[in-house]
Order: structure tokens, then sequence, then C-alpha cells
């Protein structure tokens, strides 16, 4: 019964990603937060902190990138580093795509992040060393991983046209509750495969739990290419 912790969380969440609203496809910014970032003028720590935070918990496709990274990972240490990884490089890019103004298609930056969680999973399953008889770098992979899913961030970001005045200061605070926020996703996804590695199952149905994550990934690949062809 507990070996379907982990394989059931990863299938609702396959099944929010096509059934929920377009709000939550559009990486979680409700009406509230949007009528914020459209009229918001000056320095706004906090409720950028606090965005920043919502974000990254409701970010379904950062957090299935983030599941297929700490899978296979036992070691608190590698955890950190891969981690620590991920978010060098998504906070770089997040704050050169707004501060510069870099301006990447939407659908194409999403669509590659729903790649980078097919990658993971295929990863996670051996497939590189079975299809080409080498492995790629893992830790490389994430870092740049991490650089699409800030551009993902940036992007979002972006269409709501903040003013500059006070533009560095609440882009650093929003990237802090994207910290904040990845922090307290990942607690609770390392207790409940924490949990689940205590059991024989956990090996057993790494196969079914990978397979799901790279559906949910083309899925949503699938679900931003054909937005840009449309």
């Amino acid at each position: 019964m507990k070996c379907h912790i982990i394989s059931g969380l990863t299938l609702l969440v396959t099944i929010c990603c096509v059934f929920l609203s377009t709000s939550l496809l559009a990486h979680g910014v409700d009406e509230n937060t949007q009528a914020f970032l459209s009229g918001n003028q000056g320095v706004s720590i906090l409720p950028f902190v606090y965005i920043g935070a919502k974000h990254m918990v409701t970010g379904y496709d950062h957090l299935l990138f983030l599941v297929g990274v700490i899978f296979f990972l036992f070691r608190g240490k590698d955890i950190v580093i891969y981690v620590s990884l991920f978010t060098l490089g998504h906070s770089i890019t997040l704050l050169f795509g707004v501060l510069n103004d870099v301006q990447v298609n939407a659908y194409l930056i999403d669509a590659i992040i729903g790649l980078s969680i097919v990658y993971k999973g295929f990863d996670n399953l051996g497939g590189f060393r079975r299809l080409f008889g080498r492995q790629p770098n893992t830790q490389m992979a994430v870092a740049i991983f991490g650089l699409f899913h800030g551009f993902g961030l940036a992007t979002k970001i972006q269409e709501f046209q903040l003013p500059r005045e006070g533009l560095v200061s609440n882009i650093l605070a929003f990237n802090l509750g994207v910290e904040i926020g990845q922090f307290l996703a990942l607690g609770v996804i390392f207790l409940l495969i924490s949990f689940w590695r205590q059991h024989r199952s956990y090996l057993t149905f790494s196969l079914a739990a990978n397979t799901l994550l790279m559906s949910s990934g083309l899925m949503l690949a699938g679900y931003q290419l054909t937005g840009y062809f449309q």
C-alpha cells in the first residue's frame, strides 16, 4: 500500500497538468497575483518573496524535475550538490533574463522544461547507458536544465512589464522566495521518498515511477508545442 505513495502523487500531478485551469498551467500565477504584479510600483520585498515561494510550491514542472533529480540520491551531500547546481542555474537566467529584458518564447521554453523531466526519468532508468553505452554528466545536465527553468521563470515575470523602479530589489526578493518555496517543497518530497525507501517496493516500483515521470514530461512538452504551433 505504501509503495504507491510516490507513484500515486506523480500520477496525480500528471492529471492536474492536463485538467487544471490555464492559470496553473501559466506557472501558478493567479488573478490576484497578476493584478498585483501589473499595478505594483516601487520596492515590495515581502510580496515578491511570497509570490516567488508560491510559484515554486505550485510549479509542478520544476517539482517533477526535482523529484527525478533526487529519486536515486541517497546521501544528503549529493542532494545538496545537485539541488545547488539547479538553484544556481535557474537563479542566473532568472536574474539575467529579467534585468536585461531577454525575451524567450514561453511555449518553447516550457516545452524544453517538459523535456527536462523526460530526460531525468530516462536517465534514472539507465536509458543512456543501455542505448549509447555511456552516461552523461548528470551534474552538468542538472545545471544546464536549471538555466532553462530560470528562463521559464523570467519569461513569466516579463509578461507583466514590471516598472524599472525597484526592479532589481523585487527580482532578488522573488528569487529568494523561489528558493524558500523550493526548500519547503523539497522537504516534503524528501520525507515521502525517505519513507518509501524503507520498503522493498521502492526499487521494485522505480520503473513505474520514472516511467510516469517521463509520461508527465512528454505531456507537458506536447501541450506547450501544441500551443506554439497553433
